[in-house]
């Protein structure tokens, strides 16, 4: 009993100071490139168990008056898994990047299809914007995902993965129907009471779970730089622009729904989870789209601290004005 208390202290102390720790095992990934080896197959794994902790935080009474009311909901959805991946295919392809770079091509077009991260309403809320907006986009988002994804591949990327586009839906649906249903019966069966109780000892978890995947996807980078460092520059340059570019645009499209609420949404579209699509490839992709991977995690952590004052102006603004 004694070992199980210490391992609840521990995850909860990991649950208050997440972002640091999130930090860590990025740098801890790139200093120690060996132990990616070592997640690396580990990593379908963790991306179920984080989406099904995080659908565990999900309480279903944040998301009924969005969905009540869910036109801006099903706009934003469409943006971001219609309108967002097939512009950016097609502006890929008229710089011909399939031909120049295919497997850099077929991580693009991954990300364009992959839903917003788990994290986004949590960022929203740091950010003091409106985190219900955020995660109501952010279900629906995934409920269209295995078919969205699906699509794409099939009108992009299709000969280039080695899992046929339709085997990638259903294994999207497989992850995500599976991490809900089995979230869905935990709070059933321990309440909701329970669930709020252990709210730092499941983010604890979720850090552990997001140490496996950062270390598996940042191994690759440190490698990747010292054989290539013009070009990893280049790709941490190209998410830095992605990541920032998604986020102004969509802020811009959706700025006469508010501009916290558009900013909210812009966050949203600019950082997709990667994790999502790996797993449902099952790792199964081009060493240059694991080190993009891992590179496109700097953008998620350090885009949201560099915007910060952007929402902070925003509600000063609201506060006075109205």
């Amino acid at each position: 009993m004694r070992l199980l208390d210490l391992l609840a202290a521990a995850l909860a102390f990991l649950g208050r100071h997440g972002t640091r720790a999130v930090a860590a095992s990025i740098f801890l990934g790139l200093a120690v490139p060996p132990l990616a080896v070592l997640f690396k197959p580990l990593v379908p794994e963790a991306i179920f168990l984080l989406l099904m902790l995080a659908f565990l935080r999900v309480d279903a009474r944040e998301l009924r008056a969005h969905f009540a009311k869910p036109g801006l909901v099903v706009l934003a959805t469409a943006w971001i898994m219609l309108a967002v991946p097939a512009a950016l295919g097609l502006v890929i392809l008229a710089f011909g990047l399939p031909e120049l770079v295919p497997d850099l091509f077929v991580g693009l077009m991954l990300q364009a299809s992959a839903p917003p991260i788990m994290a986004a309403p949590a960022f929203a809320a740091l950010m003091g914007l409106e985190a219900a907006l955020s995660l109501a986009t952010l279900v629906l988002c995934m409920v269209v995902t295995p078919f969205t994804a699906a699509a794409f591949a099939e009108l992009f990327v299709g000969s280039a993965l080695s899992l046929r586009p339709v085997a990638l839906g259903v294994q999207l649906l497989a992850i995500l129907a599976g991490s809900a249903l089995a979230a869905t019966m935990i709070r059933a069966i321990a309440g909701n009471a329970w669930v709020e109780r252990q709210r730092e000892r499941i983010d604890g978890l979720s850090i552990v779970l997001l140490f496996v995947f950062a270390v598996a996807v940042m191994g690759g980078v440190t490698i990747g730089f010292v054989a290539q460092p013009l070009f990893v520059i280049g790709l941490v340059l190209l998410s830095f622009m992605l990541a920032l570019g998604l986020t102004a645009v969509t802020t811009l499209v959706f700025a006469r729904a508010g501009r916290e609420r558009a900013f909210a949404l812009g966050l949203a579209c600019g950082h997709r989870n990667l994790g999502l699509m790996l797993a449902a490839t099952g790792g199964a992709v081009p060493d240059l789209v694991w080190l993009y991977f891992g590179i496109a995690q700097f953008p998620i952590y350090l885009v949201p601290q560099l915007l910060k004052p952007i929402a902070q102006r925003l509600q000063t603004d609201r506060e006075r004005f109205g």
